[in-house]
């Protein structure tokens, strides 16, 4: 075969998986798009007492059958940050976003956002978080502490 030919079909293939994939990105986006609109529909604030915070499988939750249900296949096996937290009267399990996960403090008084048992959004009583040091700041870090030990 020609050469020319042979590239032409590597082009070709190439091209189709890259429009698969916008296309099938554009979906996903409108999905998660319209996910997003009935979260900030549904949401509500809430003082909440964060009793302990960790990962863990949905299979070792207490969450809700309906809620274990709704959860595809390929994630129930992922590690779930999750909140267990005293809402009100009752004590209940709460999944929620890793960054929520991060700033929330444990054994505190919390001010949420909650969307039936997702927690969107933490109002007041967040931990600070600590700035990023990007690679160049630790490479510059690291200099001067040898630059210190070796002029000592």
């Amino acid at each position: 075969m020609n050469t020319w030919v042979v590239v032409a079909l590597w082009v070709i293939a190439i091209g189709g998986v890259l429009v698969g994939l916008y296309f099938w990105g554009k979906k996903l986006q409108d999905r998660y798009a319209e996910q997003q609109q009935m979260i900030n529909e549904h949401k509500q604030a809430v003082q909440i007492f964060v009793i302990d915070k960790k990962k863990d499988k949905m299979d070792n939750l207490k969450l809700p059958k309906i809620v274990k249900d709704q959860i595809p296949k390929r994630q129930r096996n992922r590690k779930i940050p999750v909140i267990i937290a005293k809402v009100g009267p009752q004590i209940q399990t709460l999944m929620c976003d890793e960054n929520v996960y991060n700033t929330i403090p444990v054994k505190k008084n919390v001010k949420v956002e909650v969307a039936g048992v997702l927690v969107v959004n933490i109002l007041s009583g967040k931990l600070a978080q600590a700035e990023k040091v990007g690679f160049r700041q630790r490479m510059l870090n690291r200099a001067n502490n040898l630059r210190e030990k070796s002029a000592k």
